[in-house]
Parts: structure tokens; sequence; C-alpha cells
């Protein structure tokens, strides 16, 4: 299971900047980078929140889940 984070294209969507987008949510540039990057353990639902409510989008629209390949023995 993966979760995949698609904030950098919501951002470009909206024509919002990271700095903007961070000064808004409350939180650093480099801990939204890394947002970004999927390199974090979890997000707050308050933090998701700021984040949607700025951009006007849904959850689904900046998180998608992929399922990992399954390897099939024969």
């Amino acid at each position: 299971m993966r979760i995949c984070i698609t904030l950098d294209v919501m951002l470009a969507r909206r024509k919002v900047t990271s700095r903007d987008l961070a000064k808004h949510v409350g939180i650093t540039e480099q801990n939204l980078s890394l947002l970004k990057s999927g390199k974090v353990k979890g997000i707050r639902f308050a933090t998701l929140e700021k984040i949607c409510e700025y951009l006007e989008c849904q959850p689904g629209d900046i998180l998608r889940y992929e399922a990992e390949a399954q390897s099939q023995a024969a």
C-alpha cells in the first residue's frame, strides 16, 4: 500500500506558491516540501483541513492510494 501525495499538482492548478500555502497553514516551507515529496509519516487533520480550505479542494484531490504490485507465484 502506498499513499501518493499530489499536492504539487494542485498548487500548480491553483497557481499558488508553496510559500503562500505554508504561510496560510502555519508550517514552514521546509515541512511543506517534505509533505509534497511524501517523506512524512503522517499529517494532522487540522493541517490537511487548512490546505484543503486554502486550495478549495478535497483531501482526495491531493492524496491518492496506489496498491503495491502483487507478485504471483506459478
